[in-house]
């Protein structure tokens, strides 16, 4: 048996039957939507070809040639054909009109954003803007803002320092944890491995806010000019790693409590810049 010849068929064209005499593939043009929708709507209104093509100022055959997808009308075409056949663009192209779904008084609310001037249409553009803008936010998941301090625990801190002048806004999607936190500090060595790691970011309380620690609390110290990431003990501050040595101290050394560390910050919890975006629409004066 001889192979199917197909060699002269298009992307365009559909196989439809083979003809076992000629050994060629039958093909059936297939007619691009617009085609199939002008001879629709032609003979639905008893409109001869020829008519047709005089009111949209074409050649006699340039219909037959879109009804049988030999070719295309241009674009520049389209408004033309939909007004000589009374449809409109999404009849034409046999997509669904989108303003049928619209309820009447959203049709009429168009009708009458249309009747306005640029000016006003401006000013309704702006106004709508901002109601969708805050509606969207309200969705926004509750968002923490806190300070995070650039220098890192146990990495040197001046202790003159006004903790509420320095540091950067961090967003933290809103927790227990992070609620009861006032700051966060970066970890800086591997004292407390295996709990806090170097570069975790640590969740921390202020003091006078969380009271005095209790036995086996982690906490915030700063010792002269550095700081530290610790756990409060009778006999001094204790590191999680057993390769460091109990600090401790007697009445003459300055110790100073700068907070509790409430827990470790997730990758999780840093709320994204979308939900960051929506958070200053909602706090809109909190930078004042």
């Amino acid at each position: 048996m001889g192979k199917r010849n197909i060699a002269n068929t298009s992307d365009s064209d559909i196989i439809s039957a083979f003809d076992m005499t000629s050994q060629k593939a039958i093909v059936k043009k297939e007619i691009h939507i617009v085609g199939q929708r002008v001879k629709y709507y032609r003979e639905k209104r008893g409109m001869e070809q020829m008519a047709l093509a005089k009111m949209l100022g074409v050649k006699s055959n340039a219909i037959s040639n879109w009804e049988h997808g030999r070719t295309r009308p241009d674009l520049n075409q389209i408004p033309k054909i939909c007004a000589a056949l009374e449809i409109g663009f999404y009849e034409l192209f046999g997509v669904d009109d989108p303003m049928r779904t619209f309820t009447e008084k959203e049709r009429a609310m168009v009708e009458d954003y249309r009747y306005l001037n640029d000016q006003n249409k401006s000013v309704l553009d702006a106004v709508l803007s901002t109601l969708t803008e805050r509606q969207r936010s309200e969705s926004c998941p509750p968002i923490t803002r806190l300070i995070k301090f650039q220098k890192q625990l146990a990495a040197g801190f001046d202790i003159s320092s006004d903790f509420d002048d320095e540091g950067e806004d961090i967003y933290l999607y809103s927790s227990k944890e992070v609620d009861s936190a006032d700051c966060v500090f970066t970890v800086s060595g591997d004292s407390m491995e295996p709990e806090y790691h170097n570069g975790d970011l640590v969740l921390v309380q202020r003091y006078p806010g969380c009271g005095k620690l209790g036995i086996g609390d982690v906490g915030a110290f700063m010792i002269g000019n550095e700081t530290y990431i610790k756990e409060y003990q009778k006999d001094g501050l204790h590191s999680y790693n057993k390769a460091y040595k109990t600090m401790k101290f007697n009445s003459d050394d300055r110790v100073i409590l700068i907070g509790k560390v409430m827990g470790i910050v997730d990758e999780e919890d840093l709320a994204t810049d979308e939900h960051i975006e929506l958070y200053h629409v909602l706090h809109p004066h909190e930078e004042e």
